[in-house]
């Protein structure tokens, strides 16, 4: 992919750093560095920080922000602090600096996790895989550990067809694993990913209604069922501070969040179909959340969506979806995986591994069969 210096002045980027509560105190000093090396031009970036609030118990870090890039204003391109009076979440956050980059008339927007930061050609080589074709709707960056550098994180997500995603080659070394330059993937992680200003201002930013977790999932499988490719760029590199965590009200945005994706892209006749493994599942996770200690958080989900007012949200935004949709779900079923893989032992399971997955993968072979819509 060659792409000349010209072009690249021409497209403006805005690098989307989303931080909240203390994370300024931990994590800034390594996102300045990285945005200070970046071979794209920094006439053509814009540094936008936004403090996404604190906890009721804590101060305000705005002014360690500012101090901080004011010691770097000669080496940082033009820099923008923002400070919420509330936490707007993740999906409300970003959707911030979305709002902030297409008002200000940037082509592309660069979400930047708070915990992580840039290789030195991370934006120039994102923005060359998205002006190199234009029907690519979303790219992420090959996201590495740190401060494991040599492993990665993910390359790529991967969603399984019954709405659970993970990491791609999770912790496997990077010089070990064969890489395409750009791969198609199952959705793109919104911890290093460039949107195109101009289809987010066309079919919408992030759906806040999911507040955290499956957001990117979701504006991933929104692009993708209107035709847009979703990619992985294999030399544009982001570090990542990642840990899995284990946060109790995590696993019920994640569990709550998940039926949505499901209820949102399948048409109803598929949806019939993967009923009985979806319950197969639901046993499976019933039997871990008890001796795991979350099942409350289970039956949070379920009181979610006993309400009418959760199943009005969601059937709405499915007319929306389901109306403008350009694929089938037998094409979208290929970009999906059979089983589901977590390399994180912590979360690793013998019933999954030698029961579980392999009956889904007969089932996904038996619905890649039966699906034809």
């Amino acid at each position: 992919m060659e792409i000349t210096n010209i072009m690249l002045r021409k497209s403006r980027v805005a690098v989307v750093y989303l931080l909240w509560s203390n994370e300024p105190r931990a994590y800034l000093e390594r996102a300045i560095l990285g945005m200070e090396k970046q071979t794209y031009p920094k006439e053509s970036t814009e540094f936008l920080i936004v403090y996404n609030s604190h906890k009721p118990d804590e101060e305000s870090q705005c002014s360690f922000i500012r101090e901080e890039i004011l010691k770097h204003q000669q080496t940082l391109p033009h820099t923008t602090v923002i400070e919420q009076k509330k936490n707007l979440g993740f999906s409300g956050g970003n959707n911030f600096g979305m709002k902030w980059a297409i008002d200000n008339g940037f082509d592309y927007v660069f979400l930047h996790n708070g915990d992580g930061y840039l290789d030195s050609q991370c934006i120039e080589k994102l923005v060359v895989a998205m002006e190199d074709d234009k029907q690519i709707g979303v790219a992420q960056a090959l996201v590495l550990l740190h401060p494991e550098n040599d492993l990665i994180n993910t390359s790529g997500n991967c969603l399984h067809y019954l709405g659970v995603g993970y990491c791609g080659n999770y912790r496997e070394n990077k010089d070990k694993v064969s890489l395409p330059l750009l791969a198609n993937i199952g959705y793109a992680s919104g911890a290093a990913v460039i949107l195109r200003a101009d289809l987010l201002k066309q079919h919408g930013l992030w759906d806040e209604d999911f507040f955290m977790y499956h957001e990117d999932t979701d504006y991933s499988l929104r692009l993708r069922m209107l035709g847009y490719k979703i990619v992985a760029v294999r030399d544009a590199v982001f570090f990542h501070q990642y840990q899995f965590g284990k946060n109790k009200s995590k696993l019920f945005w994640m569990e709550r969040n998940r039926f949505a994706v499901l209820l949102l892209y399948y048409k109803w006749l598929t949806l019939f179909l993967i009923l009985p493994m979806m319950l197969a599942l639901e046993a499976g996770l019933w039997f871990f959340a008890v001796k795991s200690g979350w099942w409350m958080e289970r039956v949070k989900v379920y009181q979610y969506w006993l309400k009418l007012a959760s199943w009005k949200l969601w059937l709405a935004k499915r007319s929306v979806i389901q109306k403008n949709r350009k694929i089938s779900d037998r094409d979208l079923l290929k970009t999906m995986v059979p089983i589901i893989s977590f390399s994180d032992q912590s979360v690793a399971n013998p019933v999954l591994k030698y029961f579980g997955n392999p009956l889904m993968r007969i089932y996904y072979q038996l619905l890649r069969i039966l699906v034809w819509w």
